[in-house]
């Protein structure tokens, strides 16, 4: 399904902003995946880099991060930490991901980041994905994968606002 084409699935302010931004994307509907092993299921015959999106916030609960990365790719933790250099992370709770992206478990993902009207939430993004012409993310629900042109994704991260940087994660 193109981006002309409305979707009743999810978060239509996912689409709504999108195309106020004139950011044209391919729709592509699958079962549930909340995780990015089920989904890869669904994606072998889609040409983009698929991501892996997790939520993390700090020990003290202040600051929360969103780590972007390829779905192939691994993290430990204690790595993630010593790159990000923002001290202990654990991941955040579902109440916290829906507080401030307006998502639940197995959707997260940057999209999420148009309800952070407080541009709480900072972004780190493997600096590896610009090597990719495009990406893909779920529409804040996980029974769909949208499709960008990464350029696209830049332009996105810097009309939403958020602190954004990219870094060697792996």
């Amino acid at each position: 399904m193109k981006s002309e084409e409305k979707t009743n699935k999810g978060d239509s302010a996912v689409y709504d902003y999108l195309e106020q931004l004139r950011i044209s994307f391919d729709y592509y509907e699958h079962p549930p995946a909340p995780t990015a092993e089920i989904a890869s299921l669904y994606w072998k015959d889609i040409d983009a880099a698929h991501c892996k999106n997790l939520f993390f916030r700090n020990h003290k609960g202040n600051q929360h991060y969103l780590v972007v990365f390829h779905y192939q790719q691994t993290i430990a933790i204690r790595d993630l930490e010593t790159r990000l250099k923002q001290g202990k992370l654990t991941f955040a709770s579902p109440e916290r991901m829906w507080r401030y992206l307006k998502i639940i478990p197995g959707s997260v993902s940057p999209f999420g980041l148009i309800h952070d009207h407080d541009n709480h939430v900072i972004v780190f993004i493997d600096k590896n994905l610009q090597n990719f012409e495009r990406i893909s993310f779920h529409p804040n629900h996980n029974e769909a994968s949208l499709v960008i042109n990464f350029s696209d994704f830049r332009d996105f991260l810097e009309t939403v606002g958020n602190n954004y940087s990219f870094l060697q994660l792996y």
